[in-house]
């Protein structure tokens, strides 16, 4: 005996169904991953960014992280995502036009999830020669700028500048009383520590 027509049609469709449901899916799973890209380019376009940074991204944006750590496991591949690069990039730059100490540059790229090791190579391109020749920068361009103030809330002002940067207190302190005497500031004041 057969079948109505209208059975085998349906048994049909449920064969149809099931590899057009795994179509379907994998045409799913194509289009989140060319959208994982697509949002990873558009972010990469404006700054570069951590992979951490990037998969948070995607993550809010609501990819799935399988698809999310394929396409950034790509985007690494063919060097569009580089932690090590990022750091060097980012210390170099906080350094050189921010004046941001090797402490709070470390800081900053572990928020921005870049491993500690990679970190803390980054920052050692900063010698400490190199960061108290910058903290001297800093406190001569402040230095010209205050010449109205008393010597002690200039002391207070320019070492609290250094301290926001994260230089240590006594870099802070020997650098600020170094730079006041070569200005012609001569106070009691600058006798503390340091």
């Amino acid at each position: 005996m057969t079948e109505p027509r209208h059975q085998r049609r349906g048994h049909r469709r449920t064969g149809d169904d099931s590899s057009s449901g795994e179509r379907r899916a994998a045409a799913e799973q194509v289009d989140a991953a060319q959208r994982a890209k697509d949002i990873c380019l558009r972010l990469l376009t404006v700054r570069p960014r951590t992979r951490a940074e990037l998969r948070q991204a995607l993550l809010r944006k609501e990819i799935e992280e399988d698809v999310a750590d394929q396409v950034l496991s790509r985007l690494d591949e063919v060097g569009l995502v580089d932690d090590s690069a990022f750091a060097e990039v980012w210390v170099r730059s906080r350094h050189t036009h921010q004046g941001i100490g090797r402490r709070a540059l470390a800081t900053e790229l572990r928020r921005k999830g870049v491993d500690d090791a990679v970190a803390a190579e980054a920052v050692a391109t900063v010698d400490a020669e190199a960061e108290e020749e910058r903290a001297r920068q800093l406190v001569r361009k402040r230095i010209r700028t205050m010449a109205d103030s008393d010597d002690a809330a200039r002391i207070r002002k320019l070492v609290g500048m250094l301290a926001r940067r994260d230089y240590s207190e006594g870099l802070a302190f020997r650098v600020v009383r170094d730079e006041l005497r070569a200005a012609g500031e001569d106070s009691d004041l600058l006798d503390g520590p340091g």
